[in-house]
């Protein structure tokens, strides 16, 4: 689905990307795992063709990609609903409904994004990526501000949903309990300028154990540790 090939990217001769090469299947989510500040974001710009790389190439497959930010970028004047509708003006009332459901936003509809929570508001930014009908959903760190129960419920509401559109998933965060509970596969970005220090398949993706899910955790802090 997504191809990114020799990728580097500078900003005022301090480069931050170097000759990253990464490829995402078709329906899987993907994660790029890497600490603050290594150029993820820049990455998922390139990706969304919001920047150019200064080097490499990006090809995909994706003929309709979404973009979920770090902030929700909702318009103000606008409810729930109109907020969601305004990316697909093809999208029936019922199919809309079914995706606020799945997003425990059916009540809230009606109601404008300065009356909602954090965690509200970033669900509705969720809904209108899905409601798009992405083939390609970019994430970039969208649960970064929210408290930990918050993130659990919000990242449950992301894999039901998921689930049934299977809509193919780049996902990052610097968070690797967050990487461990949503991939299929995750890569590790190492320290600027960035690269790929290593890509793995995530053991029983979504099902680790308690134990599995701290084993993984100590395999990827032994690489940071190595790399950083």
């Amino acid at each position: 689905m997504l191809d990114i090939q020799s990728v580097s990217k500078s900003f005022s001769g301090a480069q931050i990307l170097n000759r990253v090469s990464l490829s995402v299947r078709q329906a899987e989510i993907f994660c790029l795992l890497g600490p603050s500040g290594a150029g993820k974001t820049t990455l998922l710009n390139i990706v969304s063709g919001l920047m150019p790389a200064d080097e490499g190439q990006v090809e995909t497959l994706a003929k309709r990609t979404a973009y979920v930010f770090q902030e929700d970028r909702l318009l103000p004047w606008m409810t729930v609903r109109e907020n969601i509708e305004l990316v697909n003006e093809n999208l029936s009332k019922t199919d809309l409904d079914a995706i606020l459901d799945e997003m425990d936003l059916l009540k809230s509809s009606e109601m404008y994004p300065e009356a909602l929570s954090g965690g509200m508001r970033q669900r509705v930014a969720i809904a209108r990526a899905f409601a798009y009908t992405p083939d390609l959903l970019l994430m970039d760190e969208p649960f970064k501000s929210l408290d930990f129960s918050l993130r659990a419920r919000l990242i449950e509401a992301l894999l039901k949903i998921w689930g049934k559109n299977q809509t193919t998933v780049f996902f990052v965060t610097h968070d690797m309990d967050e990487a461990l509970w949503i991939a299929d596969r995750i890569a590790i970005l190492g320290k600027s300028p960035a690269g790929i220090v290593k890509t793995f398949e995530v053991a029983r993706p979504r099902q680790l154990t308690g134990e599995e899910h701290e084993a993984m955790k100590r395999y990827i802090q032994t690489i940071w540790e190595e790399d950083l």
